[in-house]
């Protein structure tokens, strides 16, 4: 029966996609949440994945094609039909229909009967796998909310024998990964789930026979072909695709295969919502691990079926890149580099602007046609911090598994300063006139992405402490590089920061993420002369320390001068004084 896939829900006041690229075409056999096409909006791109599992038969939506949320996009069909419903689906029921019309020859009808009789003599244990008792083993349950796992790897193959509860397969879901133990001792006498194949919960994925029983497919296949030529051609045919998709061809056929290229296999070149990765269809717990890890899954030559990305494959890249990353010396120039060579790409060239920057250019305009801006700038000594960085640093990366930078610092004192000024932390209805003074901090984190700016939201900051904090504004920086930010994480903003010293400025006029009040630039930390007051010296010298410049854009329509400088210097007594230790675990 055919299924209408329609363009979803994406996101709070969006009405509207636009189809950038199909990953499946007409024809193609889907599986449930397998991604069918990319979809990009003005606030996130993303994949839709199939409702149900079928054929692909009808694309009513073309590429750069925009539709309105609930459009109908795509046909999906039953499993064997084709573009146009039903005249397809009769492909495998085409063959046993002849075997009627040749009634007017008995001779032929009769022959199929006594062949199966001398057939079980060459093979006494077919009968033992088919005929003796059998077990099904089946996708279990797996935790709540999951409907369907993934066979990540067989641990066992077609003949061998096993005992009870000794592991069968390992299989993946977006929540976990675990082994299936068998149900009974016997021997695994057919594979039904090949590896990287995604089932639902309940559906069988092998069988067990008792003891001595022969794998299931291997038997009728070599019977089959040396009957009679003539009166079996077509039954042999109809017979061929069982032993086809057994495991064990499967898994053979794997291992002559090379490591595969995944940008020549998916042929689609995007992935995820981003155009700067290229992967074939990998499964949620393959992206998640790649994005903890940071790793770029189109650097990456799968192993599993047909060259698919497997959870080892991405552990594997990711040591790979830790130990790249102690022997090698700062790539700050080469990223340098590159990101001008990309732009010297651009040169005598014309198109059309993307719709993320399409987006970026009407929220500014409508930012700077809408809020008073106005500037203010602090400078901040940020010497205790430095030396806390120094001293914890590599304690700090060991037990958060990242980095710690000065940005967080300048996070959290920010999110601090916002639970004493409300008027900073605000929004403006520009229709009513109305002003909303929030009780949360929810703060957007300004990202620099290939594709364009993109400002991801750290939900309720105000209850998070530095680690806390820090490793929330990884996890959402690299969603971002790696396409993985959902509408939700680009939602629900109400003050902003911009890390304008990430590419060396001293500081920036931000401009505000309207209907936000006010958005914080943090400059670069350069060391340099100033003149500090020294007790122990008799007064007032000059030391060399690290600085930093605070710039906080903000609507005067809300905010007065004085109010914004009241914020920044809280925000700077915060750094200055340094008082971290505690979150820092001293």
């Amino acid at each position: 029966m055919p299924t209408s896939v329609t363009m979803p829900a994406l996101g709070e006041s969006v009405t509207e996609g636009t189809v950038t690229q199909w990953l499946k075409n007409v024809g193609d056999t889907v599986e449930v949440d397998e991604p069918l096409l990319e979809v990009s909006t003005d606030k996130v791109d993303t994949e839709i994945p199939s409702p149900v599992a079928g054929v692909l038969t009808k694309i009513l939506v073309d590429e750069d094609e925009t539709v309105e949320i609930g459009a109908e996009i795509a046909v999906i069909g039953g499993e064997g039909e084709s573009e146009g419903g039903d005249g397809g689906s009769t492909a495998k029921d085409a063959q046993p229909e002849p075997e009627p019309e040749p009634a007017p020859e008995p001779a032929r009808a009769e022959e199929p009967e006594p062949a199966p009789e001398p057939s079980p003599e060459p093979a006494p244990a077919a009968p033992a796998s088919s005929d003796g008792p059998t077990t099904s083993v089946t996708m279990p349950a797996l935790g709540e909310s999951v409907t369907e796992g993934t066979v990540t790897q067989w641990l066992k193959s077609e003949g061998d024998t096993v005992e009870v509860d000794e592991p069968l397969l390992e299989v993946s879901t977006d929540k976990v990964d675990t082994e299936i133990p068998s149900p009974v001792a016997g021997v695994l006498t057919k594979i039904i789930a090949a590896e990287d194949e995604t089932v639902e919960i309940g559906a069988e994925i092998a069988l067990i026979g008792a003891e001595g029983s022969a794998p299931a497919p291997s038997a009728p296949a070599e019977p089959a072909q040396p009957e009679p030529e003539p009166a079996r051609q077509e039954p042999a045919r109809a017979q061929e695709p069982e032993p086809a998709p057994a495991p064990s061809a499967r898994q053979s056929a794997a291992d002559d295969v090379p490591s595969v290229d995944i940008e020549t296999l998916s042929g689609t070149g995007q992935a995820s919502g981003t155009d700067t990765v290229t992967e074939a269809y990998v499964t949620p717990l393959v992206r998640k691990l790649a994005a903890e890890h940071r790793v770029d899954l189109s650097r990456v030559k799968g192993t599993g079926v047909g060259g698919r990305i497997r959870k080892q494959d991405v552990l594997k890249a990711a040591e790979e890149q830790k130990a790249a990353a102690r022997t090698a010396a700062p790539a700050s120039g080469a990223t340098q580099r590159k990101a001008a060579s990309d732009a010297a790409s651009l040169r005598g060239r014309t198109e059309k602007l993307s719709r993320l920057r399409q987006s970026i250019a009407d929220r500014m305009v409508e930012s700077l046609n809408t809020a008073a801006e106005i500037t203010q700038v602090v400078e901040v000594d940020v010497t205790k911090i430095a030396r806390l960085r120094e001293q914890t640093g590599e304690d700090f990366a060991k037990r958060e598994g990242i980095e710690l930078d000065f940005f967080p610092f300048f996070a959290l004192a920010a999110v601090e300063a916002l639970k004493s000024h409300p008027r900073i932390n605000a929004v403006i209805d520009n229709e009513s006139h109305e002003v909303t003074y929030h009780a949360v901090e929810n703060l957007g984190v300004s990202v620099d992405t290939e594709r364009g700016l993109l400002v991801p939201v750290v939900k309720d900051a105000g209850g998070h402490d530095l680690g806390s904090l820090a490793r929330m504004i990884t996890k959402l920086t690299e969603k971002a590089h790696t396409g993985l930010l959902g509408p939700d994480d680009l939602s629900g903003g109400t003050f902003t920061i911009a890390d304008t010293g990430g590419v060396g400025a001293l500081f920036g006029t931000p401009i505000i993420n309207t209907p936000q009040v006010a958005i914080l630039g943090t400059g670069a930390v350069v060391k340099r002369p100033v003149v500090v007051e020294d007790e122990a010296m008799g007064g007032e010298v000059i030391a060399v320390r690290s600085m930093v410049y605070l710039s906080l854009a903000h609507d005067h329509r809300l905010i007065d001068n004085a109010d914004a400088g009241r914020f920044l210097q809280d925000v700077k007594a915060r750094l200055e004084e340094g008082d971290f230790e505690r979150d820092l675990g001293l």
